[in-house]
């Protein structure tokens, strides 16, 4: 059955970093557009990255210069590389998928940036 699964979250001090990973299964990426999404508690869910199958890449601007987004589709995943962290980066980050009417989310990885 295909899915996505994110890993890498973790609690980090401000000014820290880490990187998020989600990997596919049952399908293979190099055709879909994929976007990071995080979802801050009593916050709207936001997308905070973007990287087209041709490799087109865009932030939202509060990310802009600390996160970078990258895929590997020879290792079938893609990366969320985040430097500088702030504690309003704290929040539940998830991968999504989409080629066609193809679609694919993962369940998400929580991400607390605290001191």
């Amino acid at each position: 059955q295909a899915h996505l699964v994110e890993s890498g979250g973790a609690l980090v001090q401000p000014g820290g970093s880490l990187t998020l990973s989600c990997a596919a299964s049952g399908f293979t990426l190099n055709k879909y557009d994929m976007r990071w999404y995080r979802q801050a508690p009593g916050k709207e869910q936001e997308l905070v990255a973007f990287i087209s199958s041709a490799g087109t890449i865009d932030y939202v601007d509060s990310v802009k210069g600390r996160f970078t987004i990258s895929r590997d589709n020879a290792k079938n995943e893609m990366y969320l590389q985040m430097n500088s962290l702030k504690p309003e980066d704290t929040a539940v980050y998830s991968c999504y998928a989409e080629w066609l009417s193809f679609h694919y989310w993962g369940r998400g990885t929580q991400v607390t940036v605290s001191s």
